[in-house]
């Protein structure tokens, strides 16, 4: 017949058994953690390219807009020099007999 353990033997038993069971939930627990942080970095690095893809799309979107408002800035300059060019030459005769006129004093 196995004797009985002794009340110490008892307890050192207990202290390894609830130590075992420590280090296995010690070992689960930093397996979840390392888990957790490649989801997180999994996770900010997927909202970085999302980002950095939107950022891109909106620059690309606006300078398109500023291209298209510079090219129409560029045509109304344009027509507005033609315009005065236009003036100008309409008004040319007329401004050089004036002229003419005021040199010679008529």
């Amino acid at each position: 017949m196995e004797e009985e353990k002794t009340l110490l033997q008892q307890i050192r038993d207990k202290e390894q058994e609830f130590s075992k069971r420590l280090e296995t939930v010690k070992q689960e627990t930093d397996a979840q953690i390392a888990t957790e942080k490649a989801k997180r970095d999994t996770a900010l690095h997927e909202a970085e390219r999302t980002g950095k893809i939107a950022a891109e799309e909106l620059l690309c979107k606006e300078q398109q807009k500023t291209d298209l408002e510079i090219e129409r800035m560029k045509k109304a300059a344009a027509a507005e020099t033609n315009a005065a060019r236009v003036k100008g030459e309409k008004n040319l005769p007329l401004a050089t007999d004036k002229i003419v006129s005021y040199v010679i004093m008529e």
